[in-house]
C-alpha cells in the first residue's frame, strides 16, 4: 500500500502493528514464561489512556547490542501496519492473508493461535488499525471503512458496519480508514468522516447508533472527510468531550450528545493528519507533518460550550511530528521529529521550547514510534532498529539498541509492553522480548 509511494508519501497510515498467528520453531531458551494474563494489559491503540505510556517497573535498563533476550516468535500474522492489543490471554492483531483481511488472535503464553477470522475475502489494501478490545468484543476497522465487532474468546462476528455505505463517510486522501476505536463505558466512538456524521457514537453490543456529529466549516487547511488519528477523552473546561485529528484539523465534540464545540484548522495539511492529540488537564497539544507543524491549545468555557484559544504554534522548521506519535511527561514531550524523519526530539510543554535534538539517527532512519515505560522511551525507527532512550528533559542518553531478526522497511507498527515484555510487529511475525531483570536473572 504505502510502500508503492515512496518515504516521501504517507509514510505509517497510521501506525499501529499486530500479532500473530504460527509460532515459529521453538528455541532452546524460547520456553513458555508463566501465564501472564492477569497483568499483562494494552487493550487498545496507545495503552490503556491512549497516551503511549506503560506504567509497569522493574524492566531492563540497558541492552547489549542483539538487545533484549527473545522469549517467543509468531509467524503466519500477515501483511499489515496494525499493533497489537492485549487482555485476558489473548493478543490480537489485523493482517492481510491469501488475498483476505483477518483478525487474528495468538496465545500470550507463546504465541500460538488461539483463532482467526476472516473480516473481508478480498482486499488489496494491508491495514493499518489497532484492535480495541473492551467487554469481552473486539472492535476494529478495515481500510474501506468497515467496522467489526467480534467475540474475543471464539472470535465470532457479532456485529458489523460500513464508514461509507451505512454514515456516507469519507477519507481526507487515499489511503484509507486507519483510526482505532475508542469504547468509552456504554459507547463506542468512530469518525466516519461524513457531512452529518463526522464522529458517531454507536452501542458496543450492537453497533446502534446513538448520536452523530455535524461539524462546521472552521476553516480551509486540509481536506473534508476523517483522517488517520484516533479519538482521545478530554474534560477540559469541565466538560467531558472527545477530541479528533480530522482531515481540517483537530475538533472536539461533547461525550453527551456529540454536539461541536470547537474547531483548530491551522495544524491540518492536505496531504494526511496522522498524530493522536496530546491531551493534559486543559489543553490540547497537536502535530501533523508535511511541512505543517504543531499546535499548543487551551481550552476554557465559552457560555454552554467550549473554546480552544492558541498558546503558540511552532513552524514546522522546529518542530512536526510526521506520524509515530508523541508522548508527554510530566512537562515535557518525547517524540520523532520532522517529516518522514524520527529525528528524537524533547519539548518543553507549556512553551513550546526545544530543551534537546538528537538529530539524524544513523542506525534507524525514518520516522520513529514512541514508546515509554519505566524511565524510559523506546524509539522504533522506520528502518527497522530500536533504540532505548532515557527519558531525561536535560540531555539525549542513549541505553541500547538493536534490529529484530526480519527487520524491514517500513517498521511503522507500534512496540507494546505488556506483563514485562516488548512486543514487535513485523508484518507477517510478532516478536516477543523479555524485559523483566527478575525473570532473567532467575533462568
Amino acid at each position: 500500500m504505502l510502500r508503492r509511494y515512496g518515504l516521501a508519501c504517507l509514510t505509517a497510515v497510521i501506525l499501529m502493528g499486530g500479532l500473530a498467528l504460527v509460532l515459529s520453531s521453538a528455541r532452546a531458551a524460547d520456553k513458555p514464561a508463566k501465564d501472564k494474563s492477569t497483568v499483562a494489559e494494552w487493550p487498545q491503540w496507545r495503552g490503556p489512556n491512549r497516551d503511549g505510556i506503560c506504567t509497569e517497573k522493574g524492566l531492563l535498563q540497558k541492552w547489549g547490542d542483539k538487545g533484549p533476550p527473545l522469549a517467543w516468535e509468531a509467524k503466519g500474522l500477515g501483511k499489515g501496519f496494525s499493533s497489537v492489543a492485549i487482555h485476558d490471554g489473548h493478543i490480537v492483531t489485523l493482517g492481510r492473508k491469501n488475498g483476505g483481511l483477518n483478525l487474528t488472535a495468538v496465545s500470550l503464553n507463546g504465541g500460538k493461535e488461539l483463532w482467526s477470522t476472516q473480516l473481508l475475502k478480498k482486499t488489496d489494501k494491508d491495514p493499518n488499525c489497532t484492535p480495541t478490545i473492551a467487554g469481552g468484543l473486539v472492535y476494529s476497522v478495515s481500510t474501506d471503512g468497515g467496522l467489526f465487532c467480534n467475540d474475543l474468546k471464539s472470535g465470532k462476528l457479532v456485529w458489523e458496519k460500513n464508514f461509507r455505505t451505512d454514515f456516507g463517510g469519507q477519507m481526507m486522501s487515499g489511503w484509507g480508514y486507519s483510526e482505532s476505536p475508542l469504547v468509552d463505558g456504554d459507547r463506542l466512538i468512530c469518525s466516519p468522516g461524513a457531512k452529518d456524521a463526522s464522529l458517531a457514537a454507536l452501542d458496543p453490543k450492537t453497533g446502534n447508533v446513538i448520536w452523530k456529529s455535524v461539524i462546521p466549516k472552521f476553516g480551509d487547511r486540509g481536506g473534508d472527510g476523517a483522517a488517520y488519528s484516533s479519538v482521545v477523552i478530554s474534560n477540559g473546561a469541565g466538560i467531558k468531550q472527545y477530541v479528533q485529528l480530522m482531515g481540517r484539523g483537530v475538533i472536539s465534540v461533547a461525550a453527551d450528545d456529540g454536539r461541536f464545540l470547537w474547531g483548530y484548522n491551522a495544524v491540518a495539511n492536505g496531504t494526511a493528519n496522522i498524530p493522536t492529540p496530546l491531551i493534559s488537564g486543559d489543553y490540547v497539544f497537536a502535530s501533523t507533518g508535511y511541512g505543517t507543524g504543531a499546535a499548543l491549545l487551551k481550552l476554557s468555557k465559552d457560555g454552554k460550550g467550549v473554546k480552544a484559544e492558541e498558546q503558540y504554534f511552532l513552524k514546522a522548521k522546529d518542530f512536526q511530528n510526521h506520524h509515530g506519535g508523541m508522548i508527554l511527561l510530566g512537562d515535557y514531550i518525547y517524540c520523532g521529529s520532522q517529516h518522514n524523519q524520527g529525528y528524537p526530539i524533547c519539548l518543553e510543554w507549556k512553551t513550546g521550547k526545544t530543551k534537546w535534538s538528537h538529530g539524524r539517527y544513523d542506525k534507524g532512519e525514518g520516522s520513529a514510534a514512541v514508546l515509554y515505560a519505566d524511565g524510559n522511551l523506546y524509539f522504533r525507527f522506520q528502518k527497522g532498529a530500536l533504540a532505548l532512550v532515557e527519558a531525561n528533559p536535560e540531555e539525549y542518553k542513549e541505553k541500547g539498541s538493536f534490529v529484530p531478526p526480519q527487520g524491514g522497511d517500513p517498521c511503522w507498527s507500534h512496540p507494546v509492553i505488556a506483563g514485562k515484555r516488548l512486543y514487535l510487529r513485523e508484518q507477517d511475525a510478532l516478536y516477543c522480548y523479555e524485559l523483566s531483570g527478575d525473570q532473567l536473572a532467575a533462568k
